[in-house]
């Protein structure tokens, strides 16, 4: 047994630019870096999609075609210890999550940011929402993955898996569950690449990029013409201080960019930075961000034009079956401790 990383994408979205540079890239970057030391799980957690509103007739779809533009984007679904699969596909999960809620505490789950910040713009909150850190625990532990690259936004998570994972284990004096690794390690873990990473909506560089946002020209999709997406970075939102210089406080919007050419360009931000501040002409940086973004997408959509579906799915339901031979294991190890087995 190899230690496990666990990461995944969610599926009930239309993906964007900051999908891939924030969240598909760091994953390849991840089976690039790991894989012959590592067991990588790479899943797609359908169940969280319901925490907030989602049109539930694209679901199932959605969920494959993130798989092919993961694929498209450089995935190897061939490598040998890389597995992917869908979360509702292993019952594990939720058989889990019911378990781990009954040794989790109400203040706990009272004190997650993301559920304060999503509740108060969210018409109607629905429990899940409330309870889905504890989805993201059962995610972790069912596999005893010890590594989980996530972003900032998801720390607290992390750090209530800890937490709960380390009770169980104290009340039954047993190691029942791997402890993730902590919050410093993780990051440490990960500093080759750029997990976490939140790209700025083009308009709104205060915010992030999202396609929820009213306003489009802010927002780059991975299916927009590239033309398109070229004119979008050159009307992004700057300022007037005609200093380029990479200050998220101060200067979101060239930040932003320079953030997105780094990547693009396969250099260091901080390489990026050394070559661009101090200048003054914005248009120059916009026009080399627009020139990347765009040779990107071109081809990326070509990519995805090559991408076999069959054989994604033939691997799909490979792992899945190996996936949920190995959470029933781990499932039914923690019912015989807590006394639901003999």
């Amino acid at each position: 047994m190899k230690p496990v990383i666990l990461t995944g994408i969610r599926s009930n979205a239309d993906l964007t630019l900051g999908n891939y540079l924030g969240a598909m890239l760091p994953l390849i970057n991840i089976q690039k870096a790991h894989n012959h030391d590592y067991q990588i799980n790479m899943f797609i957690p359908d169940l969280h999609s319901f925490i907030t509103p989602i049109d539930h007739s694209t679901l199932y779809q959605r969920t494959i075609d993130n798989l092919v533009a993961m694929v498209a984007s450089g995935l190897d679904i061939d490598a040998p210890n890389s597995y992917i699969y869908r979360q509702s596909f292993i019952p594990a999960h939720s058989e889990l999550t019911w378990i781990l809620d009954c040794f989790t505490h109400v203040g706990e789950l009272n004190r997650m940011t993301q559920y304060k910040d999503k509740s108060l713009h969210s018409p109607i909150v629905n429990a899940g929402l409330f309870n889905y850190p504890i989805l993201m625990a059962a995610d972790i532990l069912l596999y005893d993955a010890l590594y989980v690259p996530v972003g900032e936004d998801q720390r607290q998570h992390l750090e209530l898996t800890r937490n709960i994972a380390m009770r169980i284990n104290k009340q039954f004096n047993q190691k029942l569950f791997t402890i993730p690794a902590s919050w410093e390690r993780q990051v440490r873990f990960n500093e080759h690449g750029t997990s976490g990473l939140r790209i700025r909506n083009l308009r709104h560089p205060e915010l992030k990029m999202s396609k929820s946002m009213a306003d489009p020209n802010g927002t780059i999709l991975l299916t927009d013409d590239p033309k398109q997406a070229f004119k979008k970075i050159m009307s992004a939102t700057t300022d007037s201080k005609n200093n380029i210089n990479y200050d998220f406080k101060n200067q979101p919007g060239i930040s932003n960019l320079l953030q997105i050419l780094a990547i693009l360009k396969n250099t260091s931000i901080e390489q990026t930075i050394k070559e661009w501040i101090g200048k003054t002409s914005y248009t120059d940086l916009k026009q080399i961000t627009a020139e990347s973004v765009e040779q990107f997408l071109k081809n990326y959509q070509d990519n995805i034009t090559k991408v076999n579906v069959d054989k994604i799915m033939a691997k799909l339901n490979k792992d899945e079956k190996l996936i949920n031979n190995i959470a029933n294991k781990k499932l039914n190890l923690v019912q015989k401790v807590i006394g639901l087995r003999s």
